[in-house]
């Protein structure tokens, strides 16, 4: 039987992460992966391909509509579904190429095959009828979250569908609903809306993008709006009436007044739950949480010596970053250095136009945690880039302790603010205070500078507010 000293069973962002480091710290490892290509959800039907998917709709968009302002006419613009999904197929395909090379230069073993406990150091490995077993000193699961269904809209994967399904719709629908308005459904709704769908979003939640600042997601509510998206919010879905071609989904408010939509398709996007079907963890008694998690401490241990768990099964938020940070430091404790993640310092980001993105806590969030705060907040409008780019809406909002200055967090609604959140995430990090951002010199003209300037309206030395 085969030996090593960690086998890491998923290969998502943080298993095959977790495989990595644990190789580059002189440690044998395997990666066991039940699928024929590494990746995981984020890579295969998750952030990368809605990335795409998302990059070439804003291209068909701003050909239709966003370049008259600046001089620019086109022709009769044409849509080839067909080709826009095989880019995305392509760039999934030659990133998966890249995690298979990567494997290969760090000399780990990888097993295709559906991994399951004997013993919590003993795995066995199932693929195509034919088993082999594997021992471990240590076991490192990772093997991510599937999607929510609603029980009164179950999926059949041609009318009312998953994200999965969502990536691949083979010709626009002329009417989507998507249920759930949190990151995913946004996302996959802001591609189909592009493209020429009719989009309603129903939201059981007064508000979009219930995780954020609530000034930044009613600023992303209008902007979307903008953009043609529907929102009905404080709404409950009740059931459907499915159809050949389409289906009338049923709603209802807190009221208890009863509405309904029509749609060719419905894009249920509510939420995502661990995935560990088929480990055998209760074979071994790995503990779970009230939430159905698998519990850990700190360190990324379960209840049972040896066997550890990180990413979507384990607390906090379901995001791929969260997961290679979490890969990183369970390698590292299993190495017996210490390894550790800042919970208060990953940020989230929402991939519309304009973006959302966030990092620590937000003003809302600080106040419910008993925090007094002070609060700087700037617009894009009037920053010299954002006019350049015709990108003017938004807004930066710096959240500090009231008493000591210390940065507590920062929310972003505009353009590249996945990118624009770094700089808040490394301040942060180094328990930096909003002083120390209002202090920093940035570039002219830049986006950037709109997080200096929310900082400096942290102490009211706004300049250009």
């Amino acid at each position: 039987m085969e030996r090593f000293d960690v086998a890491v069973i998923g290969s998502g962002p943080g298993g095959y992460v977790a495989a990595i480091r644990a190789a580059q710290l002189g440690l044998r490892a395997a990666l066991l992966e039940k699928h024929r290509e590494l990746g995981g959800t984020c890579l295969h039907v998750g952030c990368i391909p809605t990335k795409a998917l998302l990059e070439s709709s804003e291209l068909y968009w701003k050909l239709g509509r966003g370049l008259q302002a600046h001089g620019i006419t086109t022709g009769r613009t044409r849509l080839s579904v067909a080709a826009l999904l095989a880019r995305k197929d392509r760039v999934v395909s030659e990133l998966t190429a890249g995690l298979t090379l990567l494997m290969k230069k760090n000399r780990i073993p990888v097993l295709h095959g559906t991994g399951a406990f004997v013993a919590p150091d003993r795995v066995e490995v199932s693929a195509e009828g034919e088993v082999r077993e594997i021992e471990a000193t240590h076991v490192v699961i990772a093997t991510g979250s599937a999607p929510v269904a609603l029980p009164v809209l179950p999926f059949d994967g041609a009318i009312v569908v998953s994200s999965t399904d969502a990536l691949r719709f083979a010709r626009v629908p002329r009417r989507l609903v998507v249920v759930g308005a949190g990151a995913i459904g946004l996302e996959l709704g802001s591609v189909w809306s592009r493209l020429g769908a009719k989009v309603t979003v129903l939201e059981l939640l007064p508000r979009i993008v219930p995780f954020a600042d609530k000034r930044a997601a009613d600023a992303l509510r209008r902007a979307l709006e903008g953009q043609g998206l529907e929102f009905r919010l404080g709404v409950r879905v009740t059931g459907a009436r499915i159809g050949k071609t389409g289906a009338t989904v049923l709603f209802e408010n807190d009221r208890g007044e009863k509405d309904s939509v029509r749609a060719n398709k419905v894009l249920v996007a509510v939420g995502r739950r661990p995935y560990t079907e088929g480990l055998g963890l209760e074979r071994i008694g790995v503990a779970r949480d009230e939430a159905g998690r698998i519990a850990v401490g700190p360190d990324f241990r379960t209840s049972v010596p040896g066997v550890f768990a990180i990413g979507d099964v384990v607390r906090g938020p379901m995001l791929a970053h969260k997961a290679e940070e979490e890969g990183i430091a369970v390698a590292e404790v299993i190495a017996g250095s210490p390894g550790h993640v800042n919970a208060d310092a990953i940020p989230s980001v929402v991939y519309t136009w304009p973006e959302l993105a966030e990092v620590g806590l937000n003003e809302e969030a600080a106040k419910a945690r008993g925090l007094p705060v002070k609060v700087g907040r700037a617009y894009f409008k009037v920053n010299g880039r954002a006019r350049t780019l015709g990108e003017e809406e938004g807004l930066v909002k710096v959240v500090a302790h009231a008493e000591t200055d210390r940065l507590l967090g920062v929310s972003i609604v505009g353009p590249r603010a996945s990118d624009l959140i770094a700089e808040a995430t490394v301040a942060l990090e180094f328990r930096g205070s909003a002083e120390d951002l209002a202090r920093t010199c940035h570039a002219h003209p830049t986006l950037s500078e709109v997080l200096r300037e929310a900082a400096l309206a942290v102490a009211q030395r706004s300049i250009h507010g």
